[in-house]
């Protein structure tokens, strides 16, 4: 059974890829997950606001005291000295891209281009077989239009991509007023891949002490259904890669993801709940499946129920919508 894809330019053994998450700030992780069968795996993400802070911490060392010209030489830091996240990351991005062979993907995650052509070129430096753009990004400005708010995704895509050789994708919210013509947009700005969609963790408000806290639940399988809609209308109408993520709790939700027209599935909340195991669970239910159904291999099931190759086209439009409530007043009734 060929399990293998093409997932933004990188051959995967399968489709299966570990996504951004606690589990990769540990070495031994990545040679866990590789033995479990990951196809690739996405670092966690770097954050902007962390590439900041290192840059304004070395600003202010090495200004500090520069007025005093006769000792000055002397307070200039040595730079190894204040390794702090961005360092780190890069660190622990090349040993985990020496220690496996499949593909390590560098993460990172902000909302503007300040910092990050020069990380991204860092990370590819280091080793990154490719990277990740997650822009999480809430337009709180009333004053913010909607193609502002699209223009600035598209300039970080670009600013990136311009920097490096290695393939670039865009983790994106499923928000866009048009999000087929964003995709377009970002498959001619350049995209390697569109992994859809990211999560927006909102905060809740603490009754008791009158404070925002912050929220995080798991994903569960029922978050597949919007990522689907949207894999099986883009697949075979842009060039680049389509992933999923969100959802993906068993093989079911996998070979759903690849049916849509998924190069490439992520999962995360599955990991975390039971372990990097789980991995091994998703990878050989997807080949018990296909052999079951008698396909040869990933490629020739994958977009099988896509808007293209469906018979219905309409059941991914309007025509679906107006389905779904009839079926559900008809079971009511």
């Amino acid at each position: 059974m060929d399990l293998r894809t093409t997932y933004m330019g990188l051959e995967l053994d399968n489709p299966v890829v570990a996504s951004a998450s606690p589990l990769s700030e540990k070495l031994d992780n990545f040679k866990r997950m590789e033995d479990a069968g990951a196809g690739a795996v996405v670092m966690f993400s770097l954050f902007e606001e962390q590439i900041k802070h290192e840059n304004v911490a070395i600003e202010h060392l090495i200004t500090s005291g520069a007025e005093s010209y006769a000792e000055s030489l002397s307070y200039f830091p040595a730079l190894e000295d204040y390794d702090t996240g961005p360092d780190e990351y890069l660190k622990l991005l090349q040993q985990a891209a020496t220690a496996v062979d499949i593909p390590v993907i560098g993460s990172l995650n902000g909302i503007t281009n300040e910092g990050w052509v020069d990380t991204a070129r860092s990370m590819q430096d280091v080793g990154a077989r490719g990277i990740e753009l997650n822009v999480f990004y809430i337009p709180a400005n009333l004053y913010m239009t909607g193609q502002e708010v699209e223009q600035r995704y598209l300039e970080v895509l670009k600013a990136v991509k311009a920097s490096v050789t290695i393939p670039v994708a865009l983790k994106l919210s499923p928000f866009f007023s048009a999000m087929g013509n964003m995709a377009r947009q970002f498959d001619e700005a350049g995209a390697d891949a569109l992994v859809l969609f990211n999560r927006f963790y909102q905060p809740d408000f603490n009754l008791d002490k009158l404070e925002v806290i912050p929220n995080l639940d798991l994903s569960n399988a029922n978050e597949i259904r919007i990522p689907l809609l949207w894999i099986a209308v883009l697949h075979g109408r842009i060039n680049a890669s389509l992933a999923a993520t969100s959802g993906v709790h068993s093989p079911v939700e996998l070979i759903k993801y690849l049916m849509a027209g998924a190069d490439a599935v992520m999962t995360t909340s599955a990991l975390l709940q039971h372990g990097i195991g789980f991995i091994t669970t998703l990878v050989d239910g997807l080949r018990g499946w296909l052999e079951e159904k008698q396909y040869t291999s990933v490629e020739q099931m994958k977009g099988s129920m896509s808007q293209r190759n469906c018979l219905d086209p309409g059941a991914f439009e309007r025509a679906n919508y107006i389905k779904i409530l009839d079926s559900y007043k008809a079971g009511y009734e």
